[in-house]
């Protein structure tokens, strides 16, 4: 099944011509679900450091008796540290 034609186009990357931050989270997603994890870090290193912030911002706003608040921050700072990292790898590395 090809879920390419069912995924969301980056309205950043249309309009600019540019990838943005997140441009091939989608793909990775896929690849993950199919198994692929070296080929999902591949595709988006921030791939699992994101699905990590997704998870704790989710019990930020599930489980109120915890204060998830600085390990959400911590994450997200992670998370920005990968996205970083594989923008510059593959826009200027490979």
């Amino acid at each position: 099944m090809n879920l390419e034609k069912y995924m969301i186009p980056c309205l950043f990357k249309t309009f600019f011509g540019v990838e943005c931050l997140g441009c091939g989270f989608q793909r990775a997603l896929v690849l993950l679900f199919q198994g692929k994890f070296s080929a999902a870090f591949q595709m988006y290193p921030a791939v699992f450091t994101t699905l990590l912030f997704f998870t704790f911002v989710a019990l930020y706003f599930l489980d109120k008796s915890r204060n998830y608040k600085k390990i959400v921050w911590n994450i997200a700072l992670l998370n920005l540290v990968f996205m970083l990292g594989g923008y510059y790898y593959k826009h200027f590395y490979l």
